[in-house]
C-alpha cells in the first residue's frame, strides 16, 4: 500500500504551504486551487473518511474550518464574497485522497465555478418523513 501523501504533508515529509497547525490539524493551500485562497484542512490523524473520525477531532476540525474560513473572507486583496466547503467520502463522492480533509473555496460573482447539485423530483411529506425516523434509528 502507498504511503499516503496527506500523512506525508502532516508529518513535514513533503512541502506544502501551511495556514495553520496544530497538535490535532493542519491547513494548507490546495495545489490545484479552484480559486486564489483554496484551502485545504484536515487531521493529522489519517481517517480516510468522516464517519471513520472521532467526534473530538470533526469538532476541533470544524473549529479550525471556521476560523480559516473567517480569515479568507477578512484578507485584503482576496476576491471572497463567500466560500464554498466541501468534503467528500469515497471515491463515489468524488474523493481523490484517502484522507479525510475539508476544502474551503472562496468565491466570488462571476467567477465561472459550477457546483450544481442534480435534484430529482420532491418525495412526499410521508416518505419524507419515514426516511428521517430511520436516520435517527440509525444515529
Amino acid at each position: 500500500m502507498s504511503k499516503c501523501i496527506f500523512c506525508e504533508i502532516a508529518a513535514g515529509r513533503i512541502p506544502a504551504s501551511i495556514v495553520y497547525e496544530d497538535n490535532m490539524t493542519v491547513a494548507f493551500m490546495d495545489i490545484h486551487p479552484v480559486n486564489p485562497g483554496h484551502v485545504l484542512v484536515m487531521p493529522r490523524r489519517h481517517f480516510e473518511t468522516l464517519s471513520d473520525m472521532d467526534e473530538t477531532t470533526g469538532m476541533h476540525l470544524f473549529q479550525i474550518v471556521m476560523r480559516v474560513e473567517q480569515a479568507l473572507r477578512n484578507m485584503e486583496g482576496l476576491r471572497c464574497e463567500g466560500t464554498h466547503l466541501l468534503q467528500n467520502n469515497n471515491t463515489a463522492a468524488g474523493q481523490d485522497v484517502p484522507h479525510v480533509h475539508i476544502h474551503i473555496i472562496p468565491r466570488f460573482a462571476d467567477d465561472g465555478v459550477q457546483f450544481h447539485l442534480r435534484t430529482g423530483p420532491t418525495p412526499d411529506r410521508e416518505a419524507l418523513n419515514a426516511l428521517a425516523d430511520a436516520i435517527e434509528l440509525a444515529m
